[in-house]
């Protein structure tokens, strides 16, 4: 005789949609990051970060620190890019590749889950991981801000500053993502994402405005550059960049003439965000066509 099921064991039956799924995996996925050593090892590697800065500025404090603007524009600007690379590799660089490598894509595929929920998951989950630590990072700054600048120590752009700065860290992650599912170990990830980003693309900017003397709109180092830029006073708003001409005399008459190209903000953010959809979108779609053999 069949035996009658309760309605609450008929509930408990019922696979969450994609979005409940998403949640589900990414508050797990989440946990995971928070709780493990390599997050311990990136909060501490931000904070002899944050010590190293925070001793610069008080040795150099005249030269370095003559307004709020120049503060945020220097260690802000430059800083927060690197923490940001370091952080997309320390959690996305095997995010994927790990499910190959060490076998546990396995236990994920008997489950009722798409492949595309996964990816989802550990990119939301990644992502809220490593805006943690950059506001760990932000918040060393603030300190140092509050102390020297009072009242000054929030300016407006900031807040545009970090926008910009999430919207970069969704990039890198995106692209560290697809590495991580083109192979199927980790190290890949980790090293092609920490070469391109912490020099192939600066090089690759370089040679295209030296060499070829135009707009390097296609790099995503020039896009990350807005970070800084938006504390320059004569920032650039537009969706175009602006070629700045600038001369350094080198004796009897003679000096060099160089062309820095400045991306505007709102070109910034777009260059950002096709790299991050692009990314995104080509390593979902490697992920869901990649066999587990």
């Amino acid at each position: 005789m069949a035996t009658a099921t309760s309605q609450g064991d008929v509930s408990r039956l019922v696979v969450p949609d994609s979005m409940g799924q998403v949640r589900k995996l990414t508050r797990y996925q989440l946990r995971e990051y928070l709780r493990s050593r390599r997050f311990v090892v990136l909060i501490g590697i931000v904070a002899v970060i944050g010590v190293i800065l925070t001793s610069l500025v008080a040795y150099y404090r005249g030269s370095i620190i003559s307004t709020n603007l120049a503060f945020y524009g220097s260690f802000w600007g430059t800083g927060v890019p690197f923490v940001s690379v370091l952080a997309a590799i320390i959690f996305g660089g095997d995010a994927i590749a790990g499910e190959f490598q060490n076998k546990t894509g396995y236990f994920l595929m008997g489950l009722p889950l798409r492949r595309a929920t996964i990816y989802a998951g550990k990119y939301i989950a990644a992502f809220l991981a490593s805006v943690a630590v950059v506001l760990f990072f932000l918040a060393i700054l603030l300190a140092n801000g509050a102390y020297y600048f009072r009242a000054n120590a929030l300016p407006w752009q900031l807040g545009v500053s970090l926008v910009l700065a999430i919207v970069y860290l969704g990039a890198v992650l995106g692209v560290t993502f697809l590495f991580s599912s083109l192979f199927k170990t980790s190290a890949y990830g980790f090293v092609l994402t920490a070469i391109l980003f912490l020099i192939g693309f600066t090089l690759l900017g370089d040679v295209i405005t030296g060499l070829v003397k135009i707009e390097p709109w296609m790099v995503i180092s020039y896009a990350s550059s807005t970070i800084g830029n938006v504390f320059s006073p004569s920032v650039n708003w537009g969706v175009t960049g602006r070629l700045v001409t600038s001369s350094t005399p080198i004796g009897r008459g003679m000096s060099i003439v160089t062309h820095t190209w400045v991306a505007g903000i709102a070109e910034g953010i777009v260059i950002m965000l096709v790299y991050l959809i692009v990314a995104a979108a080509v390593g979902l779609w490697r992920f869901e066509h990649e066999e587990f053999s």
